[in-house]
């Protein structure tokens, strides 16, 4: 772990939480938190999981890595 300040240990977490900050108007501060909840769950189901490819997998999407469909 890195001392306080060093954000080195969740780089990718970090970067996660400002792509889906910026992908989803309902995480504003204005609406309810069902919305919210299945919001975030649409994204992280039927989007990033699925669709978005990620360098980390090869540019593949994570369904497709963990199932081993990668060439």
């Amino acid at each position: 772990m890195s001392r306080k300040g060093n954000c080195w240990d969740n780089a990718c977490a970090e970067s996660f939480f400002k792509t889906l900050k910026r992908k989803l108007e309902t995480l504003d501060g204005r609406h309810m938190e069902e919305e919210v909840s299945g919001s975030v769950f649409m994204y992280l189901e039927a989007y990033y999981n699925r669709v978005r490819i990620h360098s980390a997998f090869d540019y593949v999407v994570p369904d497709g890595f963990n199932s081993g469909l990668v060439a």
